[in-house]
């Protein structure tokens, strides 16, 4: 009698298979929805990172030379004072040894000043730039 009751038992389970593979293949959309949903949650989140914190956004700011004076030779002619205990009267004379007269000097200086301290993205720029010159 044993064996009649595995064979009823397997019979009723070979019955029950295609059902449960639904249930199963079920679950694993859900599962994979789920997921979708999850990572375009994410993805918005991180998207709204930089907006929520402006010191994250990228490096940007305004970059353009003034009075002919780029960012570069800016940061050169500022460092150069270091050795001079940082003489700010200095400064016209070091812009002249890279052909910038006194008035463009003043605009530049000036200018730069005025955005490195209004600008978080010029500022960080400027710091990058002063390291490598």
């Amino acid at each position: 009698m044993g064996l009649f009751k595995d064979m009823k038992d397997m019979k009723n389970a070979v019955a029950a298979a295609p059902g449960m593979v639904d249930q199963a293949q079920q679950m694993a959309a859900n599962a994979q929805a789920m997921q979708a949903q999850m990572m375009a949650q994410q993805q918005a989140a991180m998207q709204q990172v930089p907006m929520a914190n402006p010191s994250m956004a990228a490096p940007g700011g305004n970059l353009e030379p003034i009075a002919g004076v780029d960012l570069t030779t800016y940061a050169r002619i500022v460092k150069a004072i270091a050795p001079l205990n940082y003489d700010q009267s200095a400064l016209p004379g070091i812009a002249a040894t890279h052909g910038i007269d006194g008035a463009s000097w003043q605009a530049a200086h000036d200018g730069w000043n005025a955005r490195i301290q209004g600008d978080p993205g010029v500022a960080r720029a400027f710091s990058d730039v002063y390291r490598t010159v």
